[in-house]
């Protein structure tokens, strides 16, 4: 995805909320071997871009000065309760140094997994992954086929085969679970209650009667 920005001359609170005023979102590009630059953006043309979900997640090639940067989106800050974005941060790419970025999960076949014909619910658990890797191996998303779900079964990370150059970052877990197949509520609590009827039935049952004595021979 590509977008311009201008350069901002002044920086501080004030500056900032007269710039707002004017349809502008101050922002800041940072990183790589050059210093910080002060950005400004179109608000608008940036509202619509943040609706996108590559615009969160790919490589951006920003045009700033007549010269294209490649960039990750970092840091968006919005208002508390205004559709109004406060302040953006990118960070510069380098080519040789690894990116630790979140991408989502896109799932898919879930509609014709055996878990779906058999009425269990179909939770996601994770719906975005951390990964690490080089900017040219930066995938936009990662597929999950779900078709071959069953029922109770749960999908792990280790399940799934991640795009070359491309691994997970799990911050010590060893093999999270992204999607769970449970039985539906009702079903779950059905069981244990037919376990149980056997059992109640017997507690209830009445005891048989003593046979009656035969009356006593005078």
């Amino acid at each position: 995805m590509k977008f311009v920005a201008f350069e901002r001359a002044k920086q501080g609170t004030g500056a900032s909320r007269r710039l707002r005023h004017t349809g502008r979102t101050p922002g800041i590009v940072y990183g790589g071997t050059v210093e910080p630059s002060l950005i400004e953006l179109d608000h608008n043309a940036l509202w619509h871009a943040l609706k996108k979900e590559a615009f969160h997640s790919s490589i951006l090639d920003m045009e700033l000065n007549g010269k294209s940067n490649q960039v990750l989106l970092r840091d968006v800050q919005m208002h508390p309760y205004k559709p109004l974005v406060l302040h953006i941060d990118f960070q510069r790419v380098d080519a040789n140094t690894k990116l630790h970025m979140k991408v989502p999960l896109h799932y898919s076949g879930e509609e014709n997994s055996p878990a779906i014909k058999d009425k269990s619910l179909v939770n996601h658990i994770v719906t975005e992954l951390e990964i690490s890797c080089l900017p040219k191996d930066l995938p936009e998303f990662i597929a999950v086929d779900l078709s071959k779900l069953t029922k109770g079964a749960s999908l792990h990370l280790k399940d799934i085969t991640l795009p070359k150059g491309v691994t997970a970052v799990t911050h010590g877990k060893t093999n999270p679970v992204l999607v769970a197949a449970v039985a539906p509520a009702g079903e779950e609590e059905a069981a244990p209650a037919a376990e149980a009827a056997p059992a109640a039935d017997a507690k209830a049952a009445p005891a048989k009667a003593a046979p009656a004595k035969a009356p006593a021979k005078k």
